[in-house]
């Protein structure tokens, strides 16, 4: 009876050995990629190729493509230089709003083996709108008798890239 009980734990250490080793082999950094808003379609996000290990000459054989988690393919894959591109403008107000983040996650696929990678592609504002106050005229009434170095509210200007300002002191 002990001999079974033993024999059943150790096969559970064994299926536990080898489910800890297929997910080490599995797991993999993140890549991450930052680029302006509005590059120009063809401009170079990164060299996905060089990033992730892989032979530019395998690219197309193992038919590398990309497929993105938002819907609409802003970016695709020059096989022949292993770089991701723009393949579409890309607003970040439109896509994000007024989010502080604007994140774009892709799937990179890879068949034969079949590999997957998850990539991100980090949207930096290029401040293409400029701050501006609601009224343009502004009066400050100021006694004689006030000290240097005193400061004075103004209203709060808006900036169509990140919203309303603080007021500036």
């Amino acid at each position: 009876m002990t001999k079974r009980v033993a024999f059943r734990c150790w096969r559970h250490y064994l299926l536990f050995f080898f489910l800890f080793l297929l997910l080490c082999s599995t797991t993999e950094g993140q890549t991450r990629y930052s680029i302006p808003e509005e590059l120009n379609v063809g401009a170079v996000v990164g060299n996905i190729a060089k990033d992730l290990g892989l032979k530019i000459s395998e690219l197309y054989d193992r038919k590398l493509r990309i497929a993105s988690e938002s819907g609409k393919q802003y970016f695709s894959v020059d096989l022949r230089r292993g770089e991701i591109v723009v393949k579409e403008r890309i607003d970040r107000e439109i896509l994000c709003g007024k989010n502080a983040n604007c994140l774009l996650p892709l799937q990179i696929v890879i068949e034969e083996p079949l590999q997957l990678y998850r990539v991100e592609v980090d949207i930096q504002d290029i401040n293409d709108n400029y701050p501006h106050f609601q009224s343009t005229d502004r009066v400050l009434k100021i006694a004689e008798s006030t000290v240097p170095g005193m400061r004075f509210p103004l209203e709060s200007a808006v900036d169509p890239d990140v919203g309303n300002l603080n007021k500036l002191w």
